[in-house]
């Protein structure tokens, strides 16, 4: 081999002489550090410089209709909006609002035309900038987080573990509706609802304390995000918030919009103003502590003051579909939802405790969701885009893909963690027992996206009954539906709650009374009208107690309940012979492949007969009575079908 064939550095011959020229001069005067020339010196003066050339620029520039929007004109639409959105009651215009964090030096900033702002009807506090932090991803909101709000720390996963301050759970008894003519008549209100009402001043009021609180920070996070996956049926939501947690906890739980998307946003159809940290004036009128939750359907607008639980946003944004869907023919739905490989599509209906995330989480089966749902007539869809999952007493072997779901992007809440290691302890409720995880749906490897689907081929009733009395699977008639829909049963064990000695009829309309907006009766009559139309058959599982109540029988496997569901799914059970149980009158087959067929009838199961007959007499009791709250509301043009359902339900014996 000739001398000038040698190996190929990949070198210019340019960076070559610049070797062999730097080799003579080392032979002279040899260098204590070697230093490499050949690349170009980064072109920044100060540390601050050489930052800001690590970020590459990003923006949309998909064109709308055929013109192309700048960086700056997209985001004047968006402060504008934004702008807005904070005015307050005293004030036609809201505050001067800026993009950029105040904090970081250089920051670009963009702010809306000055002539937007009517300087004299403006207070002197509100001279000042608003910092908008808008859309942030993930990443900035973990930076956020970290370094200006206290108990947030990066777990060994790669979750951020937060704390939502003194109340770790809703507030039911402080959430509040306003009374106002367009929405009084549709509203459930009085004994059992959830609606507490409150006037239009009130609110206001309340709406001007959170405004004011917000627009007297230096920043604030706004999110601008979708509900709902069916397109038909989109509501656009904005939520102004003081906390990076809560702006990364809606990022995960709304529906994330594209870059394109944000484009053409425009203004929000429902805006939530989150001031948890700062308290309602206990003495206004209608409020009972210093914390309030409220909603104005007319100004479509909801309020937080005191409880920063970043669920209050979730459930009053399902609460808002609850009133919007229904009066576009649309049932909302308290359920989870998954789909087999043939596209026959579930839904699981179930109060806490029952299994429904458990049931609805199936690897041989597509996740369309795990809590909230819309049926249209386009078919199901999932209201939200992402999971919140109870934490407590997880594992990777009880539910792996919530166990594995926990990383980077998840907020975890007010779990406990070694202070070194960062390995969170789930058995740890020195918090609250109610520790959560809230992260993208996509983070479930069998998520279906988009999370729609066809109609419903089942709907399953989920019950854990600690009586022991009802079977662990009856196929119900429509108004049997109907009827087990409205009364939402599942029953407390003893040792859940203090004070709880023996099991509890719990009884909660529609799976979700906490969250509904119109009568029970209403939702129910949609849902058998869409039944009916879809041919959706409809099944009551019993998740709870065989042999006797609890603390005498004993907890149905749940092998035997998931055999049980996956003959719902393949139709199997269709084709089974039934025969009709005493006082409930539901239909229970003859048998169920993989499953013991003596436990498929309760009363084979206890070895008291008569103790059987008082406990079964005693559940038909407790459902009977919580059914009188009702009895007393008409559907449809006559009282036909109420009274269809009224003999659906129990008769003693």
């Amino acid at each position: 081999m000739s001398r000038s064939s040698g190996i190929d550095l990949g070198l210019p011959p340019n960076n070559i002489s610049k070797i062999k020229t730097q080799r003579k001069d080392e032979m002279v005067a040899p260098r204590e550090v070697c230093v490499d020339d050949s690349a170009p010196t980064v072109r920044a003066q100060t540390l601050d410089q050489l930052h800001s050339l690590q970020k590459k620029k990003s923006a949309p520039t998909t064109p709308r209709a055929g013109v192309l929007h700048s960086e700056e004109q997209k985001q004047m639409e968006q402060l504008k909006s934004i702008s807005a959105s904070l005015a307050s009651f005293t004030r036609e215009t809201g505050p001067k609002v800026v993009k950029g964090d105040p904090s970081k030096r250089g920051t670009h900033i963009v702010a809306p035309p000055e002539h937007h702002f009517d300087v004299t009807n403006i207070s002197d506090s509100a001279l000042k900038f608003t910092h908008v932090l808008y859309n942030l991803s993930p990443a900035e909101l973990y930076e956020q987080a970290i370094k200006y709000e206290k108990g947030s720390f990066v777990t060994a996963t790669g979750a951020i573990a937060t704390l939502s301050g003194a109340k770790t759970g809703r507030s039911p008894r402080d959430k509040r509706v306003v009374k106002e003519p367009a929405a009084e008549n549709d509203l459930w209100w009085g004994r059992g609802s959830p609606n507490i009402e409150m006037d239009e001043n009130t609110f206001m009021l309340n709406r001007e304390r959170a405004v004011d609180y917000l627009n007297s920070l230096d920043k604030v996070f706004v999110n601008d995000q979708f509900l709902n996956w069916d397109l038909e049926h989109r509501i656009k939501v904005r939520i102004i918030s003081a906390r990076a947690y809560h702006s990364l906890f809606m990022y995960n739980m709304c529906i994330r919009p594209t870059a394109e998307e944000l484009l053409d946003f425009g203004n929000p159809d429902f805006t939530i103003y989150n001031a948890g940290s700062f308290p309602c004036n206990r003495y206004t009128h209608y409020m009972t502590s210093s914390t309030s939750i409220d909603i104005n359907l007319q100004r479509r607008e909801m309020i937080i003051l005191g409880t920063q639980y970043a669920g209050e946003m979730k459930k009053g944004l399902f609460s808002l579909m609850h009133y919007l869907m229904p009066k576009k023919g649309v049932l909302s739905l308290h359920s989870g939802c998954n789909m087999g490989k043939e596209g026959d599509v579930a839904l699981f209906f179930g109060l806490s405790g029952t299994g429904k995330t458990t049931l609805s989480t199936d690897h041989n089966r597509y996740l369309i969701g795990d809590d909230e749902h819309c049926w249209s007539n386009n078919g199901v869809s999932n209201i939200e885009g992402g999971c919140y999952a109870k934490c407590i007493n997880l594992t990777a072997e009880s539910e792996p893909d919530i166990w594995n779901a926990i990383k980077f992007g998840t907020v975890i809440e007010n779990v406990v963690f070694d202070e070194h290691t960062r390995e969170v302890d789930y058995f740890d409720n020195s918090v609250t027992e109610n520790t959560r995880a809230a992260y993208p749906i996509e983070y479930i490897p069998n998520a279906k996206i988009p999370c729609v689907g066809p109609h419903p081929k089942n709907v399953i009733l989920l019950a854990c009954d600690a009586f022991g009395v009802l079977p662990p699977v009856s196929k119900l008639t429509l108004a049997q539906t109907m009827y087990h829909f409205i009364s939402g049963y599942t029953a407390l064990i003893a040792g859940t709650e203090d004070g709880v000695k023996e099991p509890q009829a719990t009884f909660s309309a529609c799976f979700g009374a906490a969250f509904i907006m119109l009568h029970p009766t209403k939702y129910a009559a949609m849902l058998a009208e869409k039944m009916k139309q879809h041919g959706t058959e409809a099944w009551l599982v019993n998740t709870g107690w065989s042999g006797g109540s609890y603390g005498v029988g004993r907890r149905m496997k749940l092998e035997y309940t998931r055999k049980i569901i996956d003959a719902i799914h393949d139709g199997s059970l269709c084709k089974a012979k039934y025969s009709e149980t005493p006082v409930f009158g539901l239909l229970i087959p003859d048998e169920v492949k993989g499953v013991p067929t003596n436990i498929l009838h309760p009363e084979n199961m206890w070895p008291d007969q008569k103790a059987y007959r008082e406990t079964l007499d005693k559940l038909a009791g407790l459902f009977i009575k919580n059914f009188q709250n009702f009895v007393d509301h008409k559907i449809g043009e006559d009282n036909k079908l109420t009274t269809e359902i009224l003999e659906a339900g129990p008769k003693l014996s």
